[in-house]
C-alpha cells in the first residue's frame, strides 16, 4: 500500500486534486491520506480518483468504483458540490509477507468535488456500469425564462 504523508498544497485542497508521484506506475487511482479530524488518527481514508467534464447542459463526473456495490455508494449533491463515498471490501486475509505487490486500495473512500457551474440537484442521475460510475448533473440553465402573468385580487 501506498504510504502518502506528504502535507497538501493549498491547490490541491481546494481543487481536490492530487499530484502524481515521479514514479506514476504504482499510482494506484486513489491516494491515501490520513485526515486526523474524520479518522480519529488510525484509520487511512482513500480519495477517489475522477474525471470531471462538459457538455453544453451537464457536467458529467465518472470514477472507477470497481469492488464496491452500488447501493453502498453515498452521494451527496447540491447546487455547487458533489461528495461520493464509500468503501471497498477486502474479504481474504492474506498474510503481508505473501504479497509480491501491493497495490490495489482497500477501505474507506470519499471525495469532494467544487462544481464550476451550479446544477440543477433534483433533476441529477448516477448509474454505474462495469465498475463505472458516472454521474451527470444538469446545468442550471440562467438564461431560461419565465413570463409571469399578474393576477387581480
Amino acid at each position: 500500500m501506498m504510504n502518502n504523508k506528504r502535507k497538501r498544497s493549498f491547490f490541491e485542497r481546494l481543487t481536490g486534486s492530487v499530484s502524481l508521484p515521479a514514479d506514476n506506475d504504482s499510482y494506484t487511482g486513489v491516494a491515501i491520506e490520513v485526515d486526523e479530524a474524520e479518522s480519529g488518527g488510525d484509520e487511512a481514508t482513500g480519495q477517489l480518483a475522477v474525471d470531471v467534464y462538459q457538455t453544453p447542459s451537464e457536467i458529467i463526473l465518472q470514477a472507477m468504483v470497481a469492488g464496491v456495490k452500488p447501493d453502498t455508494l453515498d452521494i451527496e449533491i447540491s447546487r455547487e458540490m458533489v461528495t461520493v463515498s464509500g468503501a471497498r471490501q477486502k474479504y481474504d486475509e492474506i498474510a503481508q509477507d505473501d504479497y509480491f505487490f501491493q497495490e490495489l486500495y482497500w477501505g474507506s473512500f470519499s471525495r469532494t468535488i467544487l462544481l464550476p457551474v451550479e446544477i440543477e440537484a433534483e433533476e441529477a442521475e448516477a448509474i454505474e456500469k462495469n465498475g463505472l460510475l458516472t454521474i451527470r448533473l444538469p446545468k442550471i440553465n440562467k438564461e431560461k425564462r419565465k413570463a409571469l402573468k399578474v393576477k387581480s385580487v
